[in-house]
Parts: structure tokens; sequence; C-alpha cells
């Protein structure tokens, strides 16, 4: 049963508001209540919600914007965290059995760093099984015959369907990038180390937190003033730059990165990116091929292999925790984690060396890149979200951004079969704000 146009809601374009005293965190909060009642019921986007408590977090954030005084620029923002990352309040369950009922002694440096700017957290956004592969069910707010993506599933979900302006998910092979495509919102997967992962279930090499939201404003305050209060992963700064969003800045040059999966490629969705790719060239901005490209073509070359060489890294970091939830209750797992789970036993520790020494081979043949573009351009997806709910959709072209540990933006700018489908935007290591300069200007030219 297909839904009609979901309605995103943006928050930062509400702060004059506050500072007028036009609108209020708590009259904000009450709309996007409005559609939480409405959907929520079939969408499922959530493990647990906690309204009395949102609302007294907007009745505070509201009394701060009116004496001028709000802790942040996300003061009042409706919330969700994605239930892998770990809150002091609510329960934290990983998508599995095994955690139900879960209650953390602390917040993990995100959450606590949302609360420490004033965001009012609504509840805890569904999660695939350990944010892997086994849906939990949630479904995709404009269509609810299909998947939303995952395993960020349920912060794309409710985003996309205006019950918050903002989630946090995490990403190690397509996780953010994927279901925001599908659900038509904005992704954004930082540079590896990006934002601090301390309290959650996130801990393979590739694993990134981020944020989905309802604007592109929105993704980079809201990745921005929790950085500030807690700062990249141990050894990593984070990222850096404006408080603000980065103004926009029209990139000289972009390549089309068409990766593994370019031939099964919808032609629907073919035909949407050759539109924008005309569109970009007729502003002036440079598009090269791998055919224009020696360079792009090694890089070309190198992405048949990112995801078979994601799953083998994948697979050998996930022996530890998997071994201790198969000793605890094997009944209790999924098969695909099961099947994970043999893929990493029956690997060497000179088979996972040989991975990641091949990993970090493909991420200096990609840094070149820097030298003759601004960034790549992809789609988020072969089309638009797969029917069913018993997977969450091919990540063939969202795995780069994973395994080269570079930052990624998704703009809900393209459609397959009337869906949404993300367009990819892909920078280089630590040059996250200067991807969001290009991907505003790029939001500019193509809305």
């Amino acid at each position: 049963m297909r839904q009609a146009q979901p309605k995103m809601r943006p928050f930062q374009s509400e702060r004059e508001n506050f500072r007028s005293g036009a609108d209020t965190p708590r009259k904000f909060l009450e709309r996007c209540l409005e559609d939480f009642a409405r959907l929520e019921p079939e969408i499922g986007a959530f493990t647990f919600v906690d309204i009395d408590g949102a609302r007294r977090s907007a009745d505070e954030s509201s009394a701060r914007w009116s004496k001028g005084r709000p802790f942040s620029a996300i003061d009042g923002m409706p919330a969700g965290i994605k239930d892998i990352i770990d809150t002091d309040d609510m329960p934290t369950e990983q998508g599995s059995v095994l955690y139900n009922g879960n209650r953390p002694l602390f917040g993990a440096a995100s959450s606590t760093a949302l609360r420490l700017a004033g965001a009012v957290i609504l509840g805890k956004t569904v999660t695939t099984e350990f944010a892997s592969m086994e849906p939990r069910g949630t479904r995709n707010p404009w269509d609810l015959n299909r998947t939303p993506g995952g395993s960020s599933s349920g912060s794309a979900a409710a985003v996309s369907g205006g019950m918050i302006s903002g989630a946090m998910g995490t990403q190690v092979v397509g996780s953010i990038i994927r279901p925001a495509g599908f659900c038509g919102v904005y992704g954004y997967k930082p540079s590896l180390g990006g934002i601090n992962r301390g309290g959650s279930l996130d801990m393979l090499s590739q694993s990134c937190s981020g944020i989905l939201a309802a604007s592109l404003a929105d993704s980079w305050v809201m990745a921005r003033e929790i950085v500030a209060r807690v700062g990249g992963d141990p050894g990593y700064v984070g990222i850096i730059g404006p408080m603000d969003p980065p103004a926009a800045v029209r990139p000289k040059r972009l390549a089309l990165l068409q990766t593994a999966g370019w031939p099964i490629l919808d032609p629907s969705a073919r035909e949407a990116l050759d539109t924008v790719l005309a569109s970009l060239a007729q502003a002036g901005i440079e598009i090269v091929t791998r055919s224009d490209w020696a360079e792009l073509e090694e890089v070309e070359q190198a992405s048949t292999e990112m995801l078979a060489l994601t799953t083998k890294i994948n697979a050998w970091e996930w022996r530890w925790p998997l071994n201790a939830f198969m000793e605890r209750d094997a009944s209790a797992i999924s098969q695909s984690a099961r099947d994970r789970f043999t893929i990493g036993l029956a690997m060497t520790q000179e088979d996972y060396a040989a991975a990641i020494a091949r990993r970090a081979e493909i991420r200096k043949i990609y840094a070149r890149l820097a030298a003759g573009c601004d960034g790549l351009v992809s789609v988020t997806a072969p089309g638009a979200a797969p029917l069913g709910l018993t997977s969450t959709g091919n990540p063939i072209f969202v795995v780069p951004g994973s395994m080269l540990g570079v930052p990624v933006v998704t703009l809900p700018l393209l459609q397959s079969e009337g869906l949404p489908l993300g367009l990819q935007l892909i920078g280089f290591e630590g040059e996250d704000a200067t991807l969001f300069a290009i991907a505003a200007e790029l939001e500019n030219i193509l809305s």
C-alpha cells in the first residue's frame, strides 16, 4: 500500500521563529507528534518512545529560547537515537532478543552530547539485528510494502515521516546512506572517526556514526554540535569546520563513480541520474567518467572487490562478540549472523592481515583522485527500495564510501519508479566541510 508523500520537518529553518517567539520547540514537537500518531502504528520506526519526557525537554528548550539562551543550534530539535547506541534513560536492545529490556548504566558519547546540546530525544529507533543484515520490521513511509533499508531503518523512516528532524545512525557497509536514499531523507556518513562511537555496539574498523535528517543543514549542525562536545573516535580529531552549515561552493569537476553495481542499475534510475548529470554540466561543472580518466578507471576496477573485501573484514572483526552471543543462546541469533560467524571462523589472522592491507592500498589509489576532481557522484542503490521486508536492499553502490573511510552525503534528489533514490556525493578523507559546501551548491542547482 503506497502512502502519500511524507512531509519531513527541517529544524534549522525554525530557529529564527524560536528567537522571535513566533514558534517554540514545544509547538514544533507537537506537530511532529501528530505525524508520529498518524504514521508510527503502520511504519514501526521506534523500539521505545518517551513522549512525556520529550514534552518536558521541549518545554525546557522553549524557556531557554524565550530568554535568548539556547544551549546550541539544535536546542529543541526532535531527535531519535539508533538502538545500538546506549542511552541511560531508555533501553538499548541492539535489535536482538538477547538484549530485551537491557538498560545501560550510562549514555553513549553521542547520545550524551545530544542531551547537553538541548536536543529533544523522542526515543530509540529500530535497527537491524546488531546493526547488520537481519531486518526488524520497519516499513518504508513511501510504500508500506517496501523496505526502508538498513541498518538505520527506524532513523530513516522516522525522519521521512516527519516524526523527528534528525536521528543518529551508524554505517559499516551502507547503513546510513542506503536507507536515507530509500526514504527520501538526507544522510551523512562522516570521515572515519568523525563522531565519537563510545557506548555504541559499533566497533568494526569501518564503522562510523552519522546522521539522518530532514535537511542538509540539520545534518551538518547536528553532527557538529555532537562533535563539539565529545569529539571524534580516540585517535581522531573528529569533524572540523564551522558550526553553521558551510556556504555553498560550486565544484569545477566531479567524477561519476559507476561502481560494480552499474550493470544492474534500473533504467528509471539511470535516466534520473543522467538528467542530473546533464543539469550539472549545463551549470558549468565538468563531469568525468572512467573512460576519460585513467586514475578513475583504477578506482572503478577496485570497486569490484569492495563488497567482498568488506564482508571478509567484517566477518573477522565480528568473531567477538558473536562467539559470546552464540555461547549464550545460539537459537537467538539470526541465520545471517551465524553465516557471518562461520566465515570469520574459517579465516586466519593472515587472511585478515591481507584484507586490511588491500583495503589500505585501495584507499591510497582513491586518495589520488583528489588532485583531479572535487568529489564523486553516484546513486545510493540500483533502484527504488525493494518490495518486502526480508531484505534491506543491495549495498553495492554504497560500500565504497564505507570501505574508503571518506565522507559521504546523500541528497533526496532522484527517483526510481516514482519512489525516492538518493544522489550520493563522495568526498575525501577529512574534507567533510568541503563536501557539504559542494552538496549545498548541487542542491541549489538541482532543486
